[in-house]
């Protein structure tokens, strides 16, 4: 049973089985409110579908800062007090994997999520590697909205909203079956957060 956790838009936890079928499925679209409904949907996909997890799969981006701490935190404790492995994620590979399980035959495309600040992330892809994960073609990348059509040049672009957990599980467990890491332990962050640790004060003469 592989738990799944992602904050990058909105807020999703799902629970898949060894075979990537969806065992239970909670989310919320809010793309601010992630630490008031986590536990609650953690808490509800767990009593859909017991609680017997031997792998947690965490989104790790692109997202906002806050957001992502959210739910990688969430991930990582869950993992901790229950001694199994977590599996890092890019969440890009999630959304990627839900339009080839509907478009197997979809050419190269773009998906494009929402980076705020009148910018929009992009990742390319084009089909499932021997392994069954999306193939990433070109990295993310953050473009200004405006200047996103010419980036993207004509090519299939897909703009989501929401991240299927159930799909990021798939590609967490399809890598660790695999071998394979898609995702170091640091998250795929927009940008640094606003707020900033102060510096020392400064010193006011007499």
């Amino acid at each position: 049973m592989i738990l799944a956790v992602d904050t990058s838009l909105g807020t999703a936890v799902a629970i898949v089985d060894a075979a990537g079928a969806r065992r239970a499925d909670a989310s919320s679209p809010d793309p601010l409110g992630h630490a008031e409904v986590i536990g609650s949907l953690l808490q509800r996909a767990l009593a859909e579908a017991g609680d017997e997890i031997t792998h947690v799969v965490a989104g790790m981006g692109p997202g906002p800062f806050t957001g992502l701490r959210i739910g990688i935190a969430t991930a990582r404790a869950f993992a901790l007090g229950r001694h199994i492995p977590v599996i890092a994620v890019p969440s890009h590979f999630a959304a990627a994997l839900s339009i080839l399980e509907d478009e197997p035959e979809v050419g190269t495309f773009a998906i494009v999520t929402d980076a705020r600040r009148r910018e929009l992330a992009i990742s390319t892809f084009r089909g499932l590697d021997a392994d069954g994960i999306p193939h990433l073609t070109t990295d993310t990348v953050l473009v200004p909205r405006t200047g996103a059509e010419a980036y993207l040049d004509g090519l299939d672009a897909r703009e989501v909203t929401t991240v299927d957990g159930a799909a990021l599980a798939r590609v967490g467990i399809r890598a660790a079956n695999a071998g394979r890491e898609l995702a170091g332990a640091e998250p795929l962050y927009l940008r640094q957060p606003d707020v900033t640790m102060p510096g020392a004060p400064k010193r006011v003469g007499l």
